[in-house]
């Protein structure tokens, strides 16, 4: 039961602080005091006791996509291991329920800006698509790779049996597993170098087109769930590189952890361009084939 509070104590209220680390490296990277660490929870309550503005050519999807794209996202986070090696939800075959979830999520994000009838967020919308299409089949290779040694698709089952000694010197297709996740992890949330999460030009958005129609709490909760969909996938990558114990040891640890790899990505946003829109399939694509060769690596060790 206390692994279970905290869990989800983990998953309410830190994903805003790991946006708030990334935009702080930022911040130093370029020379700038930059805003608190705490700035997007003083957003958030900002966006939450503001009006909502609809437009009358919407109709419920409009209002729906922001919900379920939060509902989603933080029912992926209850089968992704955080502060232990169980979640509080899990099953054979959890590790697909949090790709699913996800593109669920995603789905009624581009729905709800093709409801808006605007050429504008329709092209967000397309590019989301496109995008989404190229990084599920590299995020599906690397819970391939993390899964094999464990035989089962099951979070549980795969952390406990991942070898963590001669990480690197013995089971590179591992390695490769956190580089794959890595990319899809830019890529699912809008960061360089495949996407701009602050940028306002037509010619380069692609996540931030689809949700510029949202205001008020319907605007918080888009900002919350892309938060929590970075936490999740930050905590994937935490729990592939480092063996997360039990209680309150494990979860300093995965906040530990969890720091280091917003710091990476703040890192990787200050010192890399956004790729040009016909490179981003290639870099995704690149994603594929080398998860793809870490599969086999991994397939070859377990027959071996």
């Amino acid at each position: 039961m206390f692994d279970t509070i905290l869990h989800v104590a983990l998953l309410l209220l830190f994903p805003p602080l790991v946006v708030g680390v990334v935009q702080k490296t930022k911040a130093v990277f370029a020379g700038r005091e930059g805003a608190p660490v705490l700035q997007p929870y003083f957003d958030l309550a900002k966006l939450m006791r503001k009006g909502a503005v609809y437009s009358r050519t919407t109709t419920w999807l409009f209002r729906a996509g922001p919900i379920v794209a939060l509902a989603a996202a933080l029912g992926a986070g209850l089968f992704v291991p955080l502060a232990s090696s169980r979640a509080p939800i899990g099953f054979e075959g959890d590790v697909i329920a949090v790709a699913y979830l996800l593109g669920l999520g995603r789905f009624f994000t581009m729905a709800a800006a093709l409801d808006t009838g605007s050429s504008f967020e329709g092209m967000g919308a397309s590019r989301e698509a496109a995008f989404a299409a190229l990084a599920e089949p590299a995020l599906f290779l690397a819970f391939a790779i993390v899964c094999v040694p464990a035989g089962s698709a099951s979070f549980a089952d795969a952390w406990r049996a991942l070898p963590w000694r001669m990480w690197l010197e013995a089971h590179p297709e591992l390695f490769a597993a956190a580089l794959v996740l890595f990319a899809v992890l830019l890529a699912e949330n809008s960061r360089m170098p495949v996407d701009d999460p602050n940028t306002h030009l037509e010619l380069t958005m692609i996540h931030e087109v689809m949700v510029l129609d949202h205001s008020g709490p319907d605007l918080a909760f888009v900002l919350w769930a892309s938060a929590v969909k970075l936490f999740v996938f930050a905590g994937l990558l935490v729990h592939l590189v480092l063996p997360i114990p039990a209680g309150w040891r494990g979860a300093g640890l995965f906040l530990i952890g969890l720091s280091v790899v917003a710091l990476v990505v703040g890192i990787v946003e200050s010192m890399m361009a956004r790729l040009r829109l016909t490179r981003v399939p290639q870099f995704l694509v690149g994603a594929s084939v080398l998860g793809a060769m870490g599969l086999l690596v991994a397939l070859m060790e377990r027959a071996g």
